[in-house]
């Protein structure tokens, strides 16, 4: 169950770098590699700060302003891992330059460090604020919740458990919560049934939230959404059941589950829309992250037992990943009405020839 946090620099990238490359913290350096730049602090940051002007067009080592603020230079994530995890210290490099990979592409300036000086197994990663191409990196709630979404993906395509609970302040599930939802007998995994059970039929946020209430759920709309069960005393907050239960997220797979079933009434491919749409629901696949995340896994166990399984299982999901892809960017009706096109035209030119054929 890794934590992943990131923390804004502002100033003294340098101080950062250096810290995170200490040879006494990473078996000599063995444990570090970086991204488009060396793995010397010094070096490293004389290369992150030339990109950095180059696009910011403000000094790297500009002083912050009589506000107080200034720029964010560089962002620096820890990813930490349990000793129950066993997460050994090579593994967790991967994961952390997996992760760089995933979350940013392959022009990210970045440096990976897993430090080994301490309890338990955790990675630093600093990355450039910009990249070789000017793209600009952000530290915000939004970046916040991809980078769990990708963490989660990551982890789970390398065998580890992904976070139960990942939220914004860093929490996770107790063990006596997660042996709760494990075994079906938890109040909060009463709520999440329920929200479940409900995405497929609803059209929004607010009208799971309104089927909740008709279903006796009482719902507190606030800052901060509050859900309490039928006979129970106490109520909790949304974000508290887990990062597939965020307003965001409970959109998020609306959004997805209605993409498929508004292409399949267009009565275009009803059948394997159709067939899509069940595998979402059977498999509870959450997000795109979380779909792209399987994807990852079976890849990797594909390659390793080539069994015929995993092959028609990642074909699947291929599929309903792709699809949606198209179906996101408003393609796949066009698509699909371009193919029928061909294939008439293709049918007609066959026509001449299965006349003569019958004379």
């Amino acid at each position: 169950m890794p934590y992943c946090k990131s923390v804004a620099i502002h100033r003294n990238v340098k101080q950062t770098l250096t810290y995170i490359l200490n040879p006494d913290k990473t078996d000599e350096r063995v444990l570090t590699i970086s991204l488009n730049c060396m793995t010397e602090p010094e070096f490293a940051y004389t290369q992150m700060k030339a990109v950095y002007e180059q696009y910011a067009r403000r000094s790297y080592d500009a002083p912050p302003s009589q506000s107080g603020k200034s720029p964010v230079k560089a962002i620096h994530y820890i990813m930490s891992f349990a000793d129950s995890e066993g997460v050994t210290p090579e593994l967790a490099h991967k994961i952390g330059m997996a992760f760089v990979r995933k979350m940013f592409g392959d022009d990210v300036q970045a440096v990976i460090a897993t430090h080994v000086n301490t309890e338990h197994i955790h990675n630093h990663i600093l990355i450039n604020s910009y990249s070789l191409t000017g793209k600009r990196f952000y530290d915000n709630k939004v970046s916040v919740r991809k980078i769990r979404e990708v963490t989660n993906g990551v982890c789970r395509a390398f065998g580890v458990e992904p976070a139960l609970n990942y939220e914004n302040e860093g929490r996770s599930l107790n063990y006596s919560e997660w042996n709760h939802k494990k075994n079906g007998t938890s109040w909060k995994e009463h709520i999440r049934q329920a929200i479940d059970s409900l995405i497929p039929s609803v059209i929004s946020f607010d009208d799971l939230l309104a089927e909740l209430e008709r279903q006796g759920f009482t719902v507190k709309r606030d800052n901060s959404i509050l859900i309490k069960v039928p006979g129970q005393q106490r109520s909790v907050s949304l974000w508290k059941l887990g990062e597939d239960y965020t307003k965001v997220s409970i959109q998020a797979r609306i959004d997805i589950l209605r993409a498929f079933a508004n292409s399949a009434e267009n009565q275009l491919d009803v059948y394997r829309l159709s067939e899509m749409l069940a595998v979402i629901n059977k498999d509870h696949i959450s997000s795109v992250g979380d779909l792209e995340g399987r994807i990852l896994r079976l890849k990797k166990e594909f390659e390793k037992s080539k069994g015929e399984e995993s092959r028609e299982k990642l074909k699947v999901y291929l599929d309903i990943r792709d699809t949606y892809n198209d179906i996101s960017k408003g393609d796949y009706i066009s698509k699909l009405v371009k193919e029928e096109k061909l294939r008439k035209e293709q049918e007609q030119k066959k026509q001449p020839y299965r006349k003569k054929l019958k004379r």
